[in-house]
């Protein structure tokens, strides 16, 4: 596949998740407290789809462990909001099986060895665990965040999600500059301003 369809699907996934968090800060702004609409879990699993195929286009192992992590959240975020019901059920079998289809046909393919995803010559090890703490920190706001959310039996978005999305965010745009990975940068130069804007209307409610 080309160089430009590839970050094509980068692109439109990042547009994708900045589209749910701009929406999420306007809703949020207007209603002088942070919200959570039941289209910004939508579009991250939209969103979520697209750059997991990404990051298996671009052999990059942080990206693709980033979405598996966050992925099955977000469905379970649609499931308390009540609108993955309103999807068909073959395509909510579809999107519970795409994980393990890609994994599947990854290995059918002889894609997924040491030398694609952990001996990858543009990204040394150094750089790879720096992506790999990254994510894990980025997706551990998802997992904050649904266990306040199960507690509540209401999908929210607390302060710790904020403050965790932030941290690594900066982490993540610091691989994204290392690894020259445009598609990373700017949807999380966006990303930075929102979640800073987000922890300043939360401290304003309290």
């Amino acid at each position: 596949m080309s160089d430009w369809l590839v970050y094509a699907i980068g692109f439109i996934a990042q547009i994708l998740f900045s589209a749910r968090s701009i929406m999420q800060w306007v809703v949020s702004e207007k209603n002088k407290r942070v919200l959570t609409p039941v289209l910004f879990w939508q579009l991250s699993l939209i969103a979520s789809f697209l750059l997991f195929i990404y990051g298996y286009l671009r052999d990059d192992f942080a990206i693709m462990l980033g979405q598996v992590l966050t992925y099955f959240i977000y469905i379970r975020n649609m499931q308390l909001q009540r609108s993955w019901q309103l999807f068909p059920g073959w395509l909510r079998l579809f999107l519970y099986a795409f994980p393990l289809i890609i994994v599947i046909i990854g290995f059918n393919n002889q894609v997924y060895d040491s030398v694609s995803l952990f001996q990858n010559s543009n990204i040394p090890l150094w750089l790879l665990i720096l992506g790999i703490v990254a994510q894990v920190v980025f997706t551990l706001r998802f997992l904050y965040q649904w266990f306040y959310s199960e507690k509540r039996k209401e999908s929210s978005l607390p302060m710790g999600f904020w403050v965790l999305s932030l941290l690594g965010s900066l982490l993540i745009l610091t691989y994204a500059i290392i690894r020259k990975d445009p598609v990373l940068l700017v949807g999380h130069l966006l990303g930075m301003f929102l979640y800073l804007r987000n922890i300043v209307i939360l401290k304003k409610q309290s």
